[in-house]
């Protein structure tokens, strides 16, 4: 229970946000769950169109979380990846995954004083 007039004010306004967020957070998972499925079932019966349509609505929602702050844009780019790597594993699993267009950058060492 908040203690103070601003802490009344700030649990009111945390509560209208994640209001509005849960709903756009719900659907993201959803979608991706459902892409997750279509693509099994699209790996079973080899109808990959509606797990190209699955995969296609998911990345939308992702990306409309990620845009909206819902979700880190890590967290929606970290869901997409994975969403993809399984898609591409079981849909050409023999081709071979492309090397980079470049090396990884190294990593820099941070001056601490």
């Amino acid at each position: 229970m908040p203690n103070k007039a601003q802490a009344e004010k700030y649990l009111r306004a945390s509560n209208r946000r994640r209001m509005r967020n849960k709903p756009i957070r719900s659907r993201a998972r959803t979608t991706v769950r459902d892409a997750f499925a279509a693509i099994d079932d699209a790996n079973a019966g080899g109808d990959w169109d509606s797990a190209d349509l699955a995969i296609k609505v998911a990345v939308r929602a992702l990306d409309n979380a990620a845009t909206g702050g819902v979700i880190h844009a890590s967290n929606a780019a970290r869901r997409k990846s994975r969403l993809l790597r399984r898609y591409n594993a079981l849909k050409l699993p023999d081709s071979t995954q492309l090397p980079r267009s470049r090396p990884p950058e190294p990593a820099t060492e941070s001056a601490t004083a």
